[in-house]
């Protein structure tokens, strides 16, 4: 008892030791216990103050030795980064902690806008693309409509229930370049990458061009400015997605149930007056197509009919898109895929279907820029100056342009696992304030937005080069699942063999009637940036795994260092000054081998500066070099090959310093120079950087005084 007492002694040396221990460890744990180091009003003066717990930039985590960064520790901290941070706060919304991902999960009713949107919206212009091609051989083929639209609507089927099997084995999500990999191998699986990838780009092309074109159908004097239209659309867009996932589906859940409103109202309209009028006929606009002269009989009808097969093939894009982004779906993600993806297709088969029957009735031919949906609108209801007609086209034209979301939605989740399995660089992973994988949206929309360009944002010069990539997607997707079941043998396998396969075939089939049919048209570009995509991803993966062979530690072996090397610091000058100052001081805390290096093209201006650094009595020699051809990074370069040659194997460490100002442009009237120097640097072996920043705004720390020379 009488140690308890000595030791709760406030002037017991023990007590003061135990004390001071408690508060060494205290300091090593910044912003975490209650007490932090202020600077006060007088230079050099500082206190401690109590940090109260809202304030604190670091949480103790569950394990010993972990923190948590809280919301202040990334908290802006010049007036440029408040500044950029509240543009983004304005522009994408407050930043999202990682805790709350499992919130920004989606219900039913808005995963069907973010994931069904692009296939909804097919609905919108595949049967233009039917009837673009029968018109070939003239007006009396285009009853052929019908038949060919019902053969999609069977293949839609197929493919629907084959990725209601995928659901079901791919719970996490397994989409084409999962399934492929693991059950058919590297190649088949980036090929399916490769053709996904340029799906979702031109998804995003043609959806944009299509949503412009209702636009130009409704108001035809905007037609010539379509491509600024399309571009400036597919900026929104992007912009709206990098808010996250959660807020775009909120966004785009809107337009979406507007349109299956209006295309139902539409489909209800349209046979009603067409039963009770069977003479209703629509009108042709002025732009409509002429009548071909192709025949229907022989090679040549059969290759016609094929060829518009393909070309409404266009109305399944986007069906593979809800087993992809299963792990965005509220749980149980598995049943609430399965459910929105037969939702999806059931709205798309009967708009689809539901449209070419009405459209053929009706009389409706292709024109260039009038689309089928609105001519059916116009003859339903009487003319271009219908409310409805104009609701039906709005509702048409946003669903066509936020139907890019599918896209935005799959392509940032496909980059970024392609980059975890290194095919892809590793910026891909990054997910922003919002959650959102930053870098792959803002690639999808880039890309898109060229190829706007380049084809003049016109749907039927896109389109060509559409389909092709997603019946090959299909086909390694649903031939992967073979291998699946085959290999796992799980309860009723047997069963999903016989689905899977059949999707597999009859993607296979229409993927060469696809390819051949629409070669010569742009499918031969779609196969080539496939090819080249496919390339690329190999490309990275092989240097990927080449630097981590070479970076590797070997297992169960002791590596052992080298000797100490010496260390040689330069510090290239140009003018003495407080910036100089820290960055000598720094050298000389890392070696005591230091030494100036002033270039100059002018020796007096030169020998004046040598007397001004040896007036300062520092003990760091100045160098002089001078450089009659006025080059400032070759005689540097030159000085550290010479130093090697006396000393091969040493270690040259130059420190630059680095001027930090208030706003980012002006850092371009500062550091040129240095930065010529480091880049110039960076590939030389045992040549190390180091930077020194000098804040040119706001309070600063003294500099230290320079150490006289001694003697």
């Amino acid at each position: 008892m009488a140690e308890h007492s000595h030791s709760d002694d406030p002037h017991d040396s023990s007590s003061d030791e135990h004390r001071r221990v408690r508060v060494e460890r205290r300091s090593t744990l910044p912003d975490v216990e209650a007490a932090e180091i202020v600077r006060g009003q007088k230079p050099g003066s500082r206190f401690a103050r109590r940090v109260r717990e809202g304030e604190r930039r670091f949480e103790r985590g569950e394990d010993e030795g972990t923190f948590r960064a809280t919301e202040r520790a990334t908290a802006p901290r010049t007036p440029a980064q408040q500044f950029w941070t509240n543009v983004r706060k304005v522009a994408l919304g407050s930043p999202i902690s990682s805790e709350d991902a499992e919130d920004q999960r989606l219900p039913k009713t808005k995963a069907l806008a973010v994931f069904s949107s692009d296939a909804l919206s097919s609905a919108a212009y595949a049967t233009d693309e039917i009837l673009l091609v029968l018109v070939a051989a003239g007006t009396g083929a285009l009853y052929l409509s019908i038949p060919i639209g019902l053969a999609i609507g069977v293949l839609l089927a197929i493919v629907t229930f084959s990725y209601r099997q995928t659901i079901k084995a791919y719970p996490s999500g397994g989409g084409a370049y999962i399934v492929a990999r693991e059950n058919l191998g590297d190649v088949a699986g980036l090929t399916a990458a490769a053709a996904l990838s340029v799906d979702y780009i031109l998804t995003v092309s043609v959806s944009i061009a299509a949503g412009v074109f209702a636009i130009t159908s409704a108001i035809p004097s905007l037609h010539p400015a379509s491509v600024e239209l399309s571009v400036a659309m597919v900026a929104a867009i992007t912009l709206l997605n990098l808010r996250g996932l959660r807020e775009s589906g909120t966004i785009f859940a809107v337009p979406t149930y507007l349109f299956i409103g209006a295309f139902a109202l539409l489909l209800i309209a349209g046979f009603g007056r067409w039963i009770f009028d069977p003479g209703l006929h629509a009108i042709p606009p002025e732009s409509v197509v002429g009548p071909g002269t192709k025949s229907l009989t022989g090679a040549a009808g059969v290759f016609l009919i094929l060829r518009a097969f393909a070309s409404g093939c266009a109305a399944l894009t986007g069906v593979e898109a809800i087993s992809n982004g299963i792990p965005a779906f509220k749980k149980p993600a598995e049943q609430n895929a399965r459910i929105t993806l037969m939702w999806m297709a059931v709205i798309l088969g009967t708009f689809f279907i539901g449209l070419t029957v009405l459209a053929h009735h009706l009389g409706v031919q292709h024109a260039d820029k009038v689309s089928v949906p609105a001519q059916v609108a116009k003859t339903v209801f009487s003319g271009y100056f219908s409310p409805v007609f104009f609701f039906v086209q709005a509702a048409t034209a946003l669903i066509l342009i936020l139907a890019a979301n599918t896209s935005y939605a799959d392509f940032p989740r496909l980059g970024s696992i392609l980059a975890k399995d290194r095919f892809l660089p590793h910026q891909f992973t990054f997910r922003g304030d919002r959650l959102a994988f930053t870098n792959g949206i803002i690639v999808l929309g880039a890309s898109a937005a060229v190829l706007l360009v380049i084809f003049d944002a016109d749907v039927d010069r896109l389109i060509p080069l559409y389909a092709f990539g997603v019946f090959v997607s299909f086909t390694l997707s649903q031939g992967g699942m073979v291998v699946h079941w085959l290999r796992s043998k799980e309860p009723g396998w047997r069963q999903s063999l016989v689905i899977n396969g059949t999707g597999a075939l009859a993607t296979a089939i229409v993927a060469l009637i696809v390819g051949g049919t629409k070669f010569s048209e742009g499918a031969w570009l779609s196969m080539i940036a496939m090819f080249v995509l496919a390339i690329a991803f190999f490309s990275i993966y092989r240097h990927y795994t080449g630097v981590e062979r070479r970076l590797a530690v070997p297992k169960g072996t002791l590596v052992e260092t080298s000797a100490r090397r010496k260390q040689v610091v330069l510090v290239p000058v140009d003018e003495l000054n407080r910036a100089v100052l820290r960055v000598v001081d720094y050298a000389r805390a890392i070696s005591p081998n230091v030494t100036a290096l002033h270039i100059t093209d002018d020796i007096e201006r030169g020998q004046e500066l040598r007397a001004e650094w040896e007036s300062a009595v520092l003990d760091v020699p100045l160098v002089l070099i001078d450089s009659p051809y006025r080059s400032f990074v070759a005689p540097v370069q030159s000085y550290i090959d010479a130093l090697d040659r006396t000393d091969p194997g040493q270690y040259v460490t130059v420190v630059l310093p680095e001027f930090r100002t208030a706003w980012p442009w002006q850092r371009f009237l500062h550091n040129q120079s240095a930065r010529r120097l480091r880049n110039a640097l960076l590939d030389r072996p045992n040549t190390v950087i180091a930077e020194v920043p000098y804040q040119l705004v706001g309070d600063v720390e003294p500099d230290p005084e320079p150490t006289r020379r001694a003697g």
